[in-house]
């Protein structure tokens, strides 16, 4: 089961939704006939969180779609359209946008092969975002391409500019925020995969 926690103030969600995640989740959760508890319970994220999840005030990370997603016994792809690629080779000018409800921009660099244990994504962070801190089994590594970044992992806090990184135990409680002015992009690769096709 993943681990997840949802302790920050979450980021409002836009005024138009790309994709009604909120109504997903509550649809699929009154379908299987559980009570916000019994969805916290299963997910490892808190009732008051999903319910303002559910009613689209706040707007669910990808490591907190997952637990949600294995909570309500369906694939991720119910909740954002991921892009497959076969090719191990990515082009700039053909870039794989993971179409999520979500201010944050999220491209997979990642391919698809048996075996796979990681996923490499381009995140691009607007300004004023924050993440809400999370923890899961794996690894966690973050390289800021551009911009700056407020990052924190377990007894760790700190301000990260273009060409910093960290690699970490991510089963620290760990969260990064924007709190520049100007848009942010993040290098992240990380452990288990979250988008691995079994």
């Amino acid at each position: 089961m993943t681990e997840a926690k949802a302790d920050s103030t979450p980021w409002p969600a836009p005024e138009k939704s790309i994709l009604p995640v909120g109504e997903r989740i509550k649809t699929r959760r009154k379908e299987l006939k559980m009570t916000l508890q019994e969805l916290a319970t299963e997910s490892g994220l808190s009732a008051p969180f999903i319910s303002q999840a559910e009613r689209n005030l706040t707007i669910p990370s990808l490591v907190s779609l997952l637990a949600l997603a294995e909570a309500l016994s369906v694939d991720l792809n119910y909740f954002m359209t991921i892009p497959s690629s076969e090719t191990i080779v990515n082009r700039a000018d053909a870039p794989r946008r993971i179409e999520a409800d979500s201010p944050v921009e999220y491209f997979d660099l990642s391919s698809q092969f048996e075996g796979r244990r990681m996923d490499v994504m381009l995140i691009h962070i607007p300004p004023g975002y924050t993440f809400v801190t999370e923890q899961r089994n794996g690894e966690h590594f973050r390289f800021v391409v551009e911009g700056e970044i407020h990052a924190t992992a377990g007894d760790v806090d700190t301000i990260l500019r273009a060409g910093d990184s960290m690699h970490f135990d991510s089963r620290l409680p760990h969260t990064v925020g924007n709190r520049s002015k100007e848009k942010a992009i993040l290098l992240y690769a990380g452990s288990p995969s979250l988008f691995k096709k079994e």
